[in-house]
C-alpha cells in the first residue's frame, strides 16, 4: 500500500479556498509529502492527498473529487473515496494503480474546480502538474521540485527520475505559465516570487 502511516494534524489556507497540509512520510525516509484541497463552488478537490486528522477534515467540505498527478501519489486517495464517495482522477497513460480510478484525464483537460492538467514529464512520462487560472494563478507541481529546509527550491533527486534532462525542460516550461503561487507535493507553498526561484533552479541544472 502506498498510503503513509502518518496523519497531518494541521491545515493551512494558502489563499481563500486553497488549502495545504503535509507530513513527514516514513515511506520516503521522512521527507515531506504535501497535499492540497481546492474549493470552488460545489467542488472540493483533493490533490494527491495524504491523510488528514478528523479535526482538520471537519474544516473542509467533503471532497467531491481526488486528482492524482502521478501513480506514485495515490497516498490516501482510496481511503477518501471509500469515506466520501469522491471520484478519483488519474493520468490516462499511467500504469495500474492499487485500485481502479473512476476517471482518466489527458494533457490539456480541464478537471473539477477548473484545474487545468498539463504534462510535465521527467520523473516519468505520465506525470502531470495542475494550473488554477485565476487572478493570482496557482500551479500545483508534483515531483519536479521540492522545498529544502532553508525554504528554497531544489530539483528532486534525479536518481528517482526516468529522464532528468526532461525534468529540467519541464521546470523551465513552468516559467511560461501565468501564476504567482507555487504549490508543491514535497514542501510548503511558495508565495513570494516563485518564478525567481524556478529560474535559479533551472540555472543550477545547466
Amino acid at each position: 500500500m502506498t498510503e503513509p502511516h502518518e496523519v497531518a494534524e494541521s491545515i493551512e489556507e494558502v489563499v481563500p479556498g486553497v488549502y495545504h497540509w503535509r507530513i513527514r512520510n516514513s515511506n520516503i525516509g521522512g521527507a515531506i509529502s504535501s497535499s492540497h484541497a481546492v474549493v470552488r463552488g460545489d467542488d472540493c478537490v483533493f490533490i494527491d492527498p495524504v491523510r488528514l486528522s478528523d479535526d482538520c477534515l471537519a474544516k473542509l467540505p467533503s471532497p467531491t473529487a481526488i486528482v492524482l498527478t502521478a501513480r506514485t501519489h495515490q497516498r490516501a486517495s482510496w481511503r477518501y473515496r471509500r469515506d466520501f464517495g469522491a471520484q478519483v482522477w488519474m493520468p490516462a497513460d499511467a500504469s495500474a494503480a492499487e485500485e481502479e480510478p473512476d476517471r482518466l484525464y489527458e494533457d490539456g483537460e480541464t478537471l473539477p474546480a477548473g484545474l487545468l492538467a498539463f504534462r510535465t514529464p521527467g520523473p516519468e512520462w505520465p506525470h502531470y502538474s495542475l494550473l488554477l487560472e485565476e487572478d493570482l494563478g496557482i500551479v500545483f507541481v508534483s515531483d519536479l521540485v521540492s522545498r529544502d529546509d532553508a525554504g528554497g527550491l531544489r530539483v528532486i533527486n534525479p536518481d528517482y527520475h526516468d529522464d532528468p534532462e526532461q525534468t529540467r525542460r519541464s521546470i523551465e516550461g513552468l516559467l511560461d505559465l501565468p501564476f504567482s503561487i507555487l504549490c508543491l507535493d514535497h514542501g510548503a507553498p511558495l508565495t513570494t516570487d516563485p518564478q525567481a526561484e524556478l529560474r535559479r533552479v533551472v540555472q543550477s541544472c545547466l
